[in-house]
């Protein structure tokens, strides 16, 4: 069966700002970054139960869920699993202040 990935626009973003960042030391390791998102984004959508749960302020975020990039450990997607696929909401380095930009930036 095949599954929908919707990406906000704001995923979107995300995952050129990230690959903008790695591309600065090597366009081919921003390249592996894509690939692995676009393979963990797969596999999300064939596994919507995976992940852990967060929970974080404003009912919109209900159901959100975690999980990391294959090969990128410290890069996080952050996705909701739908009735059709999974809706990507961000993709955010784990360094950065997560809930606060859930709590102020909601997608």
């Amino acid at each position: 069966m095949d599954y929908q990935i919707e990406r906000t626009p704001q995923a979107r973003r995300d995952l050129v700002d990230l690959a903008n960042f790695i591309a600065k030391d090597s366009l081919d390791a921003a390249r592996r970054f894509l690939d692995a998102a676009e393979a963990t984004f797969e596999f999300l959508a064939s596994n919507r139960t995976v992940g852990q749960h967060c929970e974080f302020t404003g009912s919109e975020l209900t159901g959100m869920r975690v999980w990391p990039i294959e090969r990128f450990k410290n890069h996080l997607v952050f996705f909701r699993p739908t009735d059709a696929g999974i809706q990507i909401l961000r993709v955010l380095h784990g360094a950065r202040n997560i809930e606060a930009l859930f709590t102020e930036h909601q997608p």
